[in-house]
C-alpha cells in the first residue's frame, strides 16, 4: 500500500478523533473559565488548536499502534487543568465543568449525522472520505461521551458524582481518584486479557458500553434520516 493511500485511510479516523478530543478538552476549560476559574484560559487551553491538547503518547503513539495492531482504539489528551476551589460555587460548578466535555461530544455527534445527507453529489473519492469521517465522528463522539460518563474518578462521570453526592460521601468518593486509572486499566485491559487466556469473558465494560454506544449512534443517525447501522463492539 502506498503512502498516499495510508494517509487517506488513517486520516478518515484521525481527523474526527483529534477533533472530538480537542473540543472535549476545550469545552472543559471554557466552562471553567466562565464559572470563575481562568487557569485553563491563562494556559491557552481554551482553544480549538489540537496542538494545545495533544499528549504525544496518548493522542498519537498509542492510538496509531492500536490502529494497525488491534480492532480497538484507545487514547487520551492532556487533561485541562481546573482549580475547582476558584469556581464560584465549587461543588455545583464542578458538575457543569465535568458535563461540558461529554456535552460537546454529543453536539458533535449530532452535527456529524446532520451533515451526512449533504454529501450526496460529491465526487466519489471525496464522498467516500467525508462519509467515513462523519460516521467515525458520530461513533467516536458517542464513545467519548459514554465512556467519560462512567462514574469513576477522574472521569467526568466521577466528577459529576462528587458534585451531586452529599459532602461527606463526596469527600470519600473523591478519594477513589488515586485509584481511578488503575481501576480503568483493570476493567478495560487486565481482566479481558486474563479472561482471553483462561477462556472466560471478563470484558465487562465493553459488553455494557459497546451496545450502548451502538444504540445511541444508530438513533442519532436515524434522527437525520441516515440509513446506517453501527455494531460489532
Amino acid at each position: 500500500m502506498d503512502l498516499g493511500r495510508i494517509i487517506y485511510d488513517v486520516s478518515m479516523t484521525a481527523v474526527p478523533v483529534i477533533t472530538a478530543i480537542t473540543f472535549h478538552e476545550a469545552a472543559h476549560g471554557f466552562v471553567a473559565w466562565k464559572l470563575g476559574d481562568d487557569t485553563a484560559y491563562r494556559l491557552g487551553r481554551v482553544s480549538f488548536n489540537p496542538i494545545r491538547h495533544i499528549d504525544p503518547v496518548g493522542t498519537i503513539v498509542l492510538p496509531t499502534l492500536m490502529y494497525f495492531a488491534t480492532d480497538f482504539l484507545f487514547g487520551w489528551a492532556k487533561p485541562v487543568p481546573v482549580d475547582f476551589s476558584r469556581l464560584r460555587n465549587p461543588k455545583r460548578d464542578m458538575v457543569w465543568v465535568a458535563l461540558a466535555g461529554p456535552g460537546i461530544n454529543v453536539i458533535l455527534a449530532l452535527l456529524s449525522a446532520f451533515l451526512l445527507p449533504f454529501t450526496v453529489g460529491l465526487p466519489y473519492s471525496v464522498n467516500y472520505w467525508v462519509v467515513r469521517a462523519l460516521l467515525t465522528s458520530v461513533e467516536i463522539n458517542v464513545v467519548l461521551a459514554v465512556f467519560n460518563m462512567v462514574p469513576i474518578p477522574p472521569l467526568d462521570g466521577g466528577r459529576v458524582m462528587v458534585g451531586l453526592l452529599p459532602t461527606p460521601l463526596a469527600i470519600r468518593f473523591a478519594g477513589l481518584e488515586r485509584l481511578g486509572m488503575l481501576l480503568l486499566m483493570l476493567f478495560f485491559f487486565i481482566l479481558p486479557a486474563i479472561g482471553s487466556q483462561i477462556g472466560l469473558h471478563l470484558d465487562f465494560f465493553s459488553s455494557l458500553l459497546g451496545p450502548m454506544v451502538d444504540g445511541i449512534s444508530n438513533q442519532i443517525c436515524r434522527l437525520f434520516g441516515v440509513a446506517t447501522r453501527f455494531g460489532g463492539h
